[in-house]
C-alpha cells in the first residue's frame, strides 16, 4: 500500500463516519506547493464522542498489526490534540488534529478544497489555511521546512490567493511579520 492509497482508505473511514475533515500537512503542500516526500498524513478533524469506537473499529479493520489507540483519540477529544494511526507495513503514520469549535477551525474544515486522488473526491485545507497553519507551526517550531513549504505555495503559478483572508487571519495569529518576510523574499527572487 502506497500513501495515496493509504489516504484514500482514510478519507473513506471519515466521509462514513459523518466525521468532518481536511488533509493538511505535507500532503496538502504537495496539491498546493512543491511536491515533497512526507512520511506522514496529517488530517484535521472535527470529532465527537461518538464516533471514537466506530473510528477504532475502523481503522484497525485496514490491515494486520496496525495501531489505533481509543484512549489516546479520547483524550486528543478532551484537549483538542493530536492522536496517531500506525500501519507498520508501510511505516507510515497519520497524525489526526482534533480540532477545538473556535471559528477558525470550523472555517478552515468548511473552506477546504476537494481534489481528485485516485478518483476519489478528497478536502485539503485551502492553500491560505494551509500558509497560516503553516506560519503557527513555524512559529512555534521555528523550523525551516515550515517557511519553505510556505515559500512553495505563494510561489505556485496556477493558484491565486485571497491575500486579503491571509493577512486578515495572519493579523489575527500574531504571524504577519514572518508572512510578510516570504512575501518579500518571494518577490526579491523574481
Amino acid at each position: 500500500m502506497n500513501p495515496d492509497e493509504l489516504l484514500v482508505i482514510i478519507s473513506e473511514i471519515l466521509k462514513d463516519l459523518e466525521i468532518p475533515y481536511a488533509i493538511t500537512g505535507g500532503f496538502a503542500v504537495t496539491i498546493w506547493g512543491k511536491p515533497r516526500y512526507t512520511a506522514d498524513i496529517d488530517i484535521i478533524v472535527e470529532i465527537a464522542d461518538k464516533n471514537i469506537k466506530p473510528l477504532v473499529k475502523k481503522l484497525l479493520a485496514i490491515d494486520k498489526d496496525v495501531h489505533a489507540d481509543e484512549d489516546m483519540i479520547r483524550e486528543a477529544l478532551m484537549y483538542h490534540g493530536e492522536f496517531n494511526f500506525i500501519h507498520p507495513d508501510t511505516g507510515l503514520k497519520v497524525d489526526f488534529f482534533v480540532q477545538d469549535n473556535n471559528l477558525y477551525n470550523k472555517l478552515k474544515i468548511k473552506r477546504a478544497v476537494v481534489r481528485d486522488i485516485f478518483d476519489h473526491k478528497i478536502p485539503f485545507v485551502s492553500p491560505e489555511d494551509l500558509i497560516l497553519s503553516k506560519l503557527m507551526w513555524s512559529k512555534e517550531n521555528q523550523s525551516q521546512k515550515q517557511a519553505e513549504d510556505i515559500k512553495s505555495v505563494l510561489r505556485n503559478p496556477n493558484i491565486t490567493l485571497d491575500m486579503m483572508y491571509l493577512k486578515n487571519w495572519a493579523q489575527k495569529q500574531e504571524t504577519i511579520g514572518t508572512l510578510e518576510e516570504l512575501i518579500e523574499m518571494i518577490k526579491l527572487e523574481k
